[in-house]
């Protein structure tokens, strides 16, 4: 199942008996979820009932879990008419499993939360005020970060700091991927179709009216996190590259001081031809040679970093494949 193939249904958002789309949509991503998944659905299926009645579905999206996952969503589906189970073919990752539930989201409006219940389901009541106000994004913004490592916490400022100043794009600093978005912005959303998915950075680049609600972010409900530090450096690097071209500016950047440097240099080896006074050591030299060898590289690596997005994109492959779609309406056609 394409993405690409999700953007223009000839039907769009309509159920087989033509009944008309639900109001609300949630996409939670799921990975080695089975412990709190039960938890989870309870708290998100009454924060949904509380806003929309029985007027919503719950897309939970198993990103290849290794646990008993799949078979938990199978049994809240079984007994929950709102949820809707989807199993991905193999794990894709964070960002290609929400991508996926916003594919089949057929909501007028959609929640995107995890399901490590870190981000409280009962906020949508709040998120669902702001957007009343005519709103086409209301994201979630971290004020607090429970039981979170220092290093974690400085890390996470520093990324968003760098990403604040590199990118072309404004994308709000201590928010995730947390928010509720209207039918719009998903349809829009739906249509871009890169592989190196960033997805707050997506939808700022979006525009239209953006506001925010902020809320204090909970310790996980249970198992440990699953975003790595490799995972994080990934998002961060996908941040960057696909929102910015000031690293590729650095190479001339480097050029520059190599310039300036090897001109310095000249010159104290002029002075010292005219003086007499002829360097004679390697130190200079090895340093010199240390310094042009680590800018070189250092300009290789940003292109290749960016060549790389290139040649992902070009293979046009599919973002991802779905293997099932279980559903305790008989009738819905995800």
């Amino acid at each position: 199942m394409r993405a690409r193939e999700r953007t223009a249904p000839a039907h769009p958002r309509r159920r087989r008996d033509d009944r008309p789309a639900p109001a609300l949509s949630v996409v939670a991503p799921c990975y080695n979820e089975q412990e709190g998944l039960a938890a989870f659905v309870e708290r998100m299926t009454a924060a949904c009932a509380a806003v929309a009645g029985d007027d919503y579905e719950l897309l939970l999206v198993n990103d290849g879990s290794r646990d008993a996952t799949w078979a938990v969503i199978q049994a809240m589906a079984a007994g929950h008419p709102g949820v809707v189970g989807v199993n991905l073919s193999r794990n894709y990752g964070h960002q290609l499993a929400v991508t996926a539930g916003l594919a089949l989201a057929r909501g007028d409006r959609v929640l995107i939360i995890d399901a490590d219940l870190q981000d409280p389901p009962e906020l949508l009541g709040e998120l669902s005020s702001r957007m009343d106000e005519g709103y086409d994004v209301v994201y979630a913004r971290r004020r607090t970060r429970a039981a979170e490592s220092r290093f974690k916490l400085a890390t996470a400022d520093l990324f968003y700091r760098l990403l604040g100043r590199l990118s072309d794009v404004r994308i709000p600093r201590d928010v995730g991927d947390f928010r509720l978005v209207s039918r719009k912005v998903v349809d829009r959303l739906n249509a871009m179709p890169e592989q190196d998915r960033f997805i707050r950075g997506m939808v700022a680049w979006l525009g239209g009216r953006q506001t925010e609600v902020l809320y204090d972010r909970d310790a996980r409900f249970a198992g440990e996190t699953h975003y790595t530090l490799g995972k994080m450096l990934k998002l961060a690097a996908a941040g960057l590259t696909g929102f910015s071209t000031v690293p590729l500016r650095l190479a001339i950047v480097f050029a520059a001081m190599g310039m300036f440097i090897a001109l310095g240099v000249l010159g104290y080896v002029l002075w010292g031809f005219v003086t007499g006074n002829v360097a004679r050591g390697w130190t200079s030299l090895a340093l010199i040679t240390v310094f042009f060898g680590i800018g070189q590289f250092a300009c290789l690596a940003v292109l290749g970093s960016y060549i790389g997005r290139i040649f992902i994109e070009v293979k046009d492959r599919p973002l991802y494949f779905v293997d099932e779609i279980v559903s305790g309406r008989k009738d819905d056609e995800p």
